[in-house]
């Protein structure tokens, strides 16, 4: 069965191509469509936008599909990769977030940016630190061979500490005690990317099995619904850069410098939780998914509140946006390690 899905075909061997074109094609669509592009970004329900939510609902809910509801009960069983995945995101990584943006923005481009600007950099930066990946872990955790019901309740518990956490950390970190980060923003966040899809997956697998059986519905319904995933993740990469076209052309040192910190950040954190999950020795099913929930960020989320915060042409708001444009590369290059790596 694994040496079937490393044999997906063509399109997902050269999925970082698939990206690279996305993402530049992205990024031209903004430029040349300049003011155009404005009614499709302006399409918002608290801050979340409307066809990019679209999109992440597609993408996740064929992961959805998989989850066996069943067996969810029994992870209690096998707590360790919950701890794991809980002391990464939450006692960790938003602390090592701050820290790589504080050394960076305010110490080595000091000579680049102002003080000011380097304020804002070092909150997008915090935004996205401590915001761990909520929805897109699904397509990473299926690459990578990862269990999709612990990935689930990793998931799901990260989802119940952010509505809780999330504000608190981000005040903290930006030493601000009067930070307003919109509850709005953040449940929608939460109801759009998680809930939505992980109901719709639910009441789809119930009704699919009852009328033709669990074995059709492995064999025939799943299958047609595993190109989705990804053409959904690659129309979200050039819909996300073609908002940000002008801003990244127009900036493309800066965009530059902002993406070092990010991706030091990424391979950093991973390499904590891969290498402690498998010092806690870990099943390779659960690690993979500790590990790269961990790594990647709710840039969902940090987008949004980002440009609640700061406006949609702040430098805190690109900070989120460029995290986007590292993020799913090195996602990518770290599904290929942990598939190398395989125990």
């Amino acid at each position: 069965m694994n040496k079937q899905k490393k044999q997906i075909g063509f399109f997902e061997k050269y999925l970082t191509i698939w990206v690279a074109l996305c993402i530049a094609g992205g990024i031209a669509i903004g430029h040349f469509a300049g003011d155009n592009i404005n009614f499709l970004s302006q399409l918002e329900i608290y801050n979340v936008n409307i066809p990019v939510a679209i999109l992440i609902w597609l993408m996740i809910y064929p992961m959805m599909l998989q989850i066996d509801f069943s067996s969810i009960k029994n992870v209690g069983k096998r707590p360790k990769g919950l701890i794991l995945t809980l002391v990464i995101n939450w006692l960790i990584k938003p602390f090592t977030m701050a820290f790589f943006a504080w050394l960076f923005f305010t110490k080595l481009y000091a000579a680049f940016i102002s003080p000011e600007q380097a304020g804002e950099y070092i909150a997008g930066a915090i935004l996205l630190g401590a915001a761990p990946c909520t929805a897109i872990v699904f397509v990473w955790s299926y690459l990578t061979d990862g269990d999709p019901n612990y990935t689930l309740v990793q998931v799901s518990v990260n989802d119940l500490i952010i509505l809780v956490a999330f504000i608190p950390i981000v005040g903290l970190l930006l030493g601000i005690t009067n930070v307003e980060i919109p509850y709005d923003t953040l449940v929608a966040s939460v109801l759009i990317f998680v809930v939505v899809p992980l109901v719709a997956g639910y009441i789809t697998t119930k009704i699919v099995i009852r009328k033709k059986g669990v074995t059709w519905f492995k064999n025939v319904f799943l299958p047609k619904f595993k190109p989705v995933s990804i053409f959904a993740l690659l129309i979200t990469l050039v819909l996300l850069f073609a908002f940000q076209g002008n801003n990244i052309i127009e900036n493309p040192f800066v965009i530059l410098l902002i993406a070092l910190p990010l991706v030091i950040q990424t391979y950093f954190i991973f390499f904590i939780a891969w290498f402690g999950g498998r010092w806690m020795k870990l099943p390779h099913a659960i690690c993979s998914p500790a590990a790269m929930i961990g790594a990647s960020n709710f840039f969902e989320l940090a987008v949004a509140v980002a440009i609640a915060l700061f406006g949609l042409q702040s430098p805190a708001a690109l900070v989120t946006v460029v995290g986007v444009l590292v993020e799913v590369p090195v996602m990518l290059s770290l599904v290929a390690l942990v598939n190398k790596w395989k125990y």
